[in-house]
């Protein structure tokens, strides 16, 4: 099945008439992780789920969302979350839950500690806005399902999570992976912006290649003797051994999608990377807006330019624009300029799009065209 994102808002700060605030999905095999719910998130989770049903072959369903990924607490990534949350529980959801996301040391520290959070901590600090979720019904007790509400200190690979029904906190020895999830991982990448926040990646684990069964059928081997092979045991036929390892093709690399939620450029935990399939990162500004993007820690599209080659990426796909772009062809040219000497694709997401990462590592960008996608 590969990879694949679905891009349902580009715009920074707030709406436009032709985009909408943040909010991803991003599918695997295994299920779905959501990154941001900015506002509107469940209206917008909605008609693409019924474009998908009237145009493609599989259903976007809400009781396949395995986590929500926050990147970090600015209301445009998050006012979405508590009434998406109260809707699955009116559609009766039975499926666990778990929400993810960045905070500061010094909160991690002062709620383990004592169990209150540290004078000046910003009103835009999740530790903050997951406990007035709280208070308005945001818990296994009232939504009905199972969720877990877990905040890290991302860069000191501290977690914790909250006990809703007790008040208290837990530490937890990592950070937690969605609940079933054996194939694929999700994890959080230090990024840097006003308040704390991260970036977070979605990867499968390297798979074995292709059984050949085919040349198995043409040996004369029974289902037994091939079902044997299939699962990586030597098996012995007409007094000949067979190795597992020769009926199967080369290993099927990790591949990774990364969604860089809002950063300056060169962010540490994505510039780390020793590569990655598919970058999904804010350009909020142009060139001539370079301070803009220094002041508020933003980045321009030279800049997610720059942090793609940094990471190796091999797929650069622009978003999150501020409201002075209209159209993003002068995002790509400034980012194009940075990438001339280099073989990273670049292409810029608009709401409604899709980008595929296969199980090979190849991406494909397809574009929402009110009647279906194309290439």
């Amino acid at each position: 099945m590969g990879l694949e994102v679905h891009v349902l808002g580009t715009s920074s700060a707030r709406p436009t008439s032709i985009r909408q605030v943040s909010g991803s999905l991003m599918t695997c095999d295994e299920g779905i992780a959501v990154v941001d719910a900015g506002e509107g998130f469940q209206s917008r989770f909605a008609t693409q789920r019924k474009r998908m049903k009237n145009y493609e072959s599989y259903h976007l369903k809400s009781s396949r969302v395995a986590v929500l990924c926050l990147t970090h607490g600015h209301l445009d990534h998050t006012w979405g979350v508590l009434p998406w949350l109260q809707s699955m529980a009116l559609d009766n959801r039975n499926q666990p839950l778990l929400i993810v996301g960045p905070t500061s040391s010094k909160v991690v520290e002062s709620l383990l500690e004592n169990n209150t959070l540290p004078d000046g901590t910003p009103h835009s600090d999740l530790s903050i806005q997951f406990q007035f979720w709280h208070k308005l019904g945001g818990t296994t007790e009232n939504l009905g399902y199972e969720v877990r509400w877990v905040l890290g200190d991302v860069a000191g690979e501290k977690w914790l999570e909250f006990d809703t029904k007790t008040g208290n906190v837990i530490e937890l020895p990592n950070q937690p992976q969605p609940q079933g999830w054996r194939n694929n991982r999700i994890d959080a990448l230090v990024t840097l912006h006003g308040i704390p926040s991260c970036a977070w990646k979605l990867s499968t684990k390297e798979k074995p290649g292709k059984f050949d069964r085919k040349r198995a059928i043409e040996l004369g081997l029974n289902d037994e003797q091939r079902a044997q092979l299939a699962a990586g045991d030597d098996v012995l036929h007409n007094e000949t051994t067979l190795l597992a390892k020769q009926f199967r093709g080369d290993d099927l690399p990790s591949i990774s999608a990364v969604i860089s939620g809002d950063t300056s450029e060169m962010a540490p935990g994505i510039t780390q990377l020793s590569g990655c399939n598919l970058l999904i990162h804010e350009a909020t500004f142009l060139n001539d807006w370079t301070k803009h993007a220094e002041d508020y820690m933003h980045s321009t599209a030279a800049g997610a330019a720059r942090t793609a080659i940094k990471c190796n990426a091999q797929h650069l796909v622009l978003t999150h624009y501020g409201a002075r772009i209209k159209v993003p062809n002068d995002s790509i040219d400034e980012a194009q300029e940075v990438l001339a000497n280099t073989d990273i694709r670049i292409t810029a997401a608009r709401d409604g799009d899709r980008l595929l990462v296969g199980d090979d590592g190849s991406t494909t960008h397809l574009h929402w065209r009110d009647d279906g996608w194309m290439r």
